[in-house]
């Protein structure tokens, strides 16, 4: 609007002072009117639209905003109304910068006609390339005053050049503090429901507590109940489920599922993250997440001392409150005192069939004390025609004997550890298909390799079939075998080179074949017993033959005449190649197995 001048004199002048008390009323009532609507409102998100919406309607410029102080000093703005950019109303103007900045540090009102062209104050190269891209010009800021303390500043633009008429500046800034004490009442309003919301809440955590102790205390009776009953994981994981809702799951010191039970609403997947069983192991405290599927998984480690003997796993939609979570902790203790409980009833079990089978295999025949003691735990020890031994580098002998042991019952065995090998006593028609069968079913339980070799007892000598058993797994493990059922039927040849009784006869079969080689690669440091291996060992083909040994087809050749110059020129006829075939092979299983210094084994 224009100010208007006007002289002392003469009809016009009369008239022009009246038109002028007539706006400046509508003005001021304009301005009580808004005063009094925003003295009405409660929400500083409802008070900052309606302040910028009615300064709009008020001053008549193109477009209004208001940018409020930040914990940095930066102006931010918060509220516009008229067109302007999405980049416009995302700026910042740092402290001390344009036109903003100038009213702050001021506490007054403060407007340039043209503001690229406002030498006066500092600028923003970012502010200015925006203002260029918006074409605003002139610019009028009032401060927003709280007290002494400037809290933001109301802006009016306009995308011409012209000066802002002390006029509007005043009623400008008449609504600014007018705004000014909207805010700070929508702030302080603001605040005060905040204190009596965190009244109400320190109330509703009282009474929460108080629930909470007499809901522990009969958590607590209720667990010390199910031990005294006798219960096992499974009622303990249905008493959670009663009053935690979800599915409860308990695993055993290798992860396998003792015990699940879930609501009958529960629709979650049970299975805990890897990584959060971890953290509750390393912890030892409960360890809670969600998985990104909206199910809360919460985990707490069951230990005793030092040694890890399982996890107890929460699952449900909704996230456990403290109160869950030691209910979970406490229920993961009890556990472990069940796991203790039951592994020392397994463990007394183990040690009396681990006796048992120990006196099967070293002592026959058995004393009828001991064969009544068997058949009191329903093993007719006369049925026994089959030895199974077990090997796993992965496990302990007595894991691999405890799943044995899990397996015997199917076959009315007898399952333990024997001279430090997983040893079990059968029952079986087809020594073949046994064989196979316990493989399969430790393959599947271990989830890693496992070798498995059987043997058809002859008599009641048990003890031979042991030892013939053990050496044929050895001899499995050093042809490179890792995972295979078999019987004694397809290594007891090569397994002669482990028989203690035999070790002459071996010596002198050894030596009467392959000594001339043996004397020669030790005077000349030459590889004449690994070359005729790796002969044997690509069907007499040179050229594979030479290629294995990464040499020369004219330094093989060579090899083989003095092979030839040796042994013999007949050498490879079937009858000779037979023995020499079976004294290399033999003398390698030798030297890999007994730790010698004999050839590597030709693959």
């Amino acid at each position: 609007m224009a100010r208007m001048g006007y002289g002392t004199h003469g009809a016009a002048d009369n008239d022009e002072l009246a038109s002028y008390r007539l706006r400046r009323e509508r003005e001021l009532s304009s301005l009580y009117a808004t005063a009094r609507s925003l003295a009405a409102l409660g929400e500083v998100d409802e008070v900052l639209p309606s302040i910028v919406k009615q300064a709009h309607e008020l001053i008549g410029s193109d477009f209004v905003y208001l940018s409020l102080l930040d914990a940095e000093g930066n102006l931010t703005l918060r509220a516009s109304s008229g067109t302007i950019s999405a980049e416009f109303s995302s700026a910042r103007m740092p402290p001390g910068a344009g036109l903003g900045g100038r009213v702050i540090e001021s506490r007054a009102p403060f407007w340039v006609s043209n503001y690229r062209d406002a030498r006066v104050l500092r600028h923003s190269s970012t502010f200015d390339r925006l203002v260029l891209s918006e074409g605003l010009t002139a610019l009028l800021g009032v401060p927003l005053l709280v007290g002494e303390r400037a809290v933001g500043a109301l802006f009016a633009a306009d995308r011409t050049e012209r000066p802002f008429e002390n006029d509007e500046v005043a009623l400008f800034s008449a609504f600014a503090d007018h705004a000014a004490i909207a805010l700070n009442n929508a702030r302080l309003y603001e605040e005060s429901r905040s204190s009596l919301q965190r009244l109400q809440s320190a109330y509703r955590t009282i009474e929460d507590q108080v629930a909470t102790m007499e809901r522990a205390t009969a958590v607590h009776e209720a667990l010390t109940h199910v031990v005294l009953t006798g219960g096992g994981p499974g009622d303990l994981a249905q008493f959670l489920v009663e009053h935690l809702q979800g599915t409860v799951t308990v695993l055993d010191r290798d992860d396998n599922v003792v015990a699940s039970r879930s609501a009958d609403d529960a629709d979650t997947d049970p299975e805990p993250p890897r990584a959060l069983l971890e953290a509750a192991r390393s912890t030892g405290r409960c360890a809670t997440a969600e998985d990104g599927h909206g199910a809360v998984h919460s985990v707490a480690a069951i230990q005793a001392g030092g040694s890890h003997l399982g996890s107890l796993s929460l699952t449900r939609s909704a996230a456990p409150v403290p109160a869950d979570i030691r209910m979970v902790e406490r229920s993961a203790q009890i556990t472990g005192l069940l796991m203790l409980m039951r592994d020392a009833r397994v463990e007394a079990e183990e040690r009396v069939r681990g006796e048992l089978l120990m006196d099967l295999l070293s002592r026959p025949p058995l004393h009828p004390a001991q064969r009544d003691r068997a058949l009191a735990r329903g093993i007719d020890v006369d049925l026994f025609d089959v030895l199974v031994v077990a090997d796993c580098p992965g496990k302990t002998t007595s894991d691999l004997a405890r799943q044995l042991n899990d397996l015997s019952p199917e076959w009315s065995g007898l399952a333990g550890e024997y001279l430090g090998r997983a040893t079990m006593l059968l029952r079986a028609d087809d020594v073949h298909e046994a064989a196979s069968a316990v493989h399969d079913r430790l393959r599947r339980t271990l989830g890693t390799p496992v070798l498995v070799v059987a043997d058809r007892i002859t008599g009641q000598d048990r003890s031979r079939s042991f030892s013939l058993t053990q050496r044929c797994l050895e001899v499995m493990r050093s042809l490179g075998e890792t995972d295979r059922g078999s019987t004694t039927q397809q290594y007891a040849m090569y397994a002669l080179v482990f028989d203690p009784e035999r070790s002459h006869d071996l010596d002198r079969f050894l030596t009467d074949t392959l000594g001339p080689l043996l004397a020669y690669d030790r005077r000349r440091s030459t590889d004449l017993v690994t070359t005729t291996a790796a002969y044997f060992a690509n069907s007499g083909n040179l050229s594979r033959t030479a290629r294995s040994l990464h040499v020369h087809m004219n330094t093989l050749l060579k090899r083989l005449d003095r092979i030839g110059t040796l042994l013999g020129d007949d050498w490879r006829s079937p009858d000779s190649a037979l023995r020499l075939h079976m004294a290399v092979r033999l003398n390698e299983l030798r030297g890999a197995l007994e730790g010698g210094e004999g050839p590597a084994p030709a693959r």
